[in-house]
């Protein structure tokens, strides 16, 4: 080891001779190439170190102790209860179904029940968003559904929110919770916006879960602030008060925009980058993430028509991007397709439930797919 010091010690020492021998321009030419050498080693060092830090989004940087809550959003396509309540027309169709034949009533919640306890574990999503939902009374069939098939040591969901309404059709959404829930109000009495409060460990987060105006009534090509643009300003506007109160809201979205990702209604309206570097609490405007924007219908897509599209949502405010209070993990965000589509169907298209003229032997859960995500809460 000492024999190797002095030779390198007077390996330096000839090499600083004979750089000290050299002309002055040759000497200054030499250190400014030494100098910019230095510095793309500084960076390649610190890009290497960036690229072995853990995400900024990570469950391994939210604090000991937190509680893991999974949440899921689904429309469920049509689920409609037990009671003939002489719908309009426009609905009367399923009303009148699920009385009649109370089989595939029951067939329809069993399916839907069985698949979401595969969830999490066996236990089923901690936090359940449903969509196309008729009735406070269908929300509580699908709640025993699903306590009914819960393994005995499971906590049971014993929560529901659900507020009914007719915006042109009777279908609303609804929260089904294992965790408390409080102030279920719409926002607007004519739109399909319903939001709660979820509290764990002592921490509250404000969920909106919605369902926008369909594509078949809204093209896209309305005025300002109706159809699906108005359910944008609507929750837009919700955020910004919550915002302007604290910037740090924990605030959360989801929801069957029936729009995709990139269109104005969503992009624009609603504030929605699929860059979490931009979702800051100073962003001026204030803006949401998108945990589906900037991702493939051919691997994301909840829906189909002619073609994959994503058409459902969770959308994310910069609260929800730390590790204080409720937190996301960002990348854990999945569209599960498993056992939702049909044996033998081309392409990612959900098997639906159908209506009372489809083949009963073909019958499946609904015409989109779920979307879920992990959430972490703080002790």
């Amino acid at each position: 080891m000492a024999r190797n010091s002095d030779r390198n010690s007077q390996a330096a020492q000839q090499a600083l001779a004979a750089f000290m021998e050299l002309p002055w321009k040759a000497r200054a030419a030499v250190a400014v190439l030494a100098a910019f050498a230095g510095l793309v080693l500084l960076g390649v060092n610190c890009a290497r170190d960036r690229q072995q830090a853990p995400a900024p989004h990570d469950s391994g940087t939210f604090p000991e102790g937190s509680k893991t809550v999974l949440l899921c959003h689904w429309n469920m396509e049509n689920l409609f209860d037990d009671v003939d309540d002489k719908r309009r027309q426009v609905d009367e169709e399923y009303d009148a179904w699920f009385i009649n034949k109370p089989e595939d009533r029951a067939a329809k919640y069993h399916k839907l029940a069985a698949w979401l306890l595969k969830q999490n574990g066996g236990i089923g999503p901690d936090v359940i968003v449903g969509n196309e939902i008729e009735s406070h009374r269908a929300a509580e069939l699908l709640q025993q559904a699903l306590n009914a098939g819960l393994p005995a040591d499971a906590a049971k969901y014993d929560q529901v929110v659900m507020k009914e309404l007719d915006a042109g059709r009777h279908i609303a959404p609804c929260v089904i919770s294992r965790y408390p829930l409080s102030g279920g109000r719409l926002l607007g009495s004519r739109r399909r916006i319903l939001e709660v409060t979820v509290t764990v460990n002592g921490k509250n987060l404000s969920l909106v879960a919605s369902h926008w105006t369909s594509q078949l009534t809204d093209k896209g090509t309305g005025k300002e602030g109706t159809g699906r643009d108005g359910y944008a300003h609507a929750i837009y506007d919700e955020y910004l008060a919550e915002h302007r109160a604290d910037p740090r809201v924990d605030f959360l979205v989801c929801g069957d925009f029936n729009d995709t990702p990139e269109s104005d209604s969503v992009a624009k309206t609603l504030h929605v980058v699929a860059d979490p570097k931009l979702v800051t609490p100073d962003a001026n405007p204030p803006v949401l993430l998108g945990l589906l924007s900037g991702k493939s219908p051919e691997e994301f897509g909840t829906h189909y028509y002619s073609r994959p599209l994503i058409y459902d949502h969770i959308v994310v405010s910069p609260g929800l991007l730390d590790t204080t209070g409720w937190g996301c993990v960002v990348d854990s965000v999945q569209v599960p397709t498993e056992g939702l589509i049909r044996a033998g169907s081309k392409g990612r298209r959900p098997w639906r439930f159908g209506s009372a003229s489809d083949n009963a032997v073909g019958r499946g859960y609904s015409d989109h797919f779920p979307v879920m995500v992990t959430l972490k809460v703080a002790p």
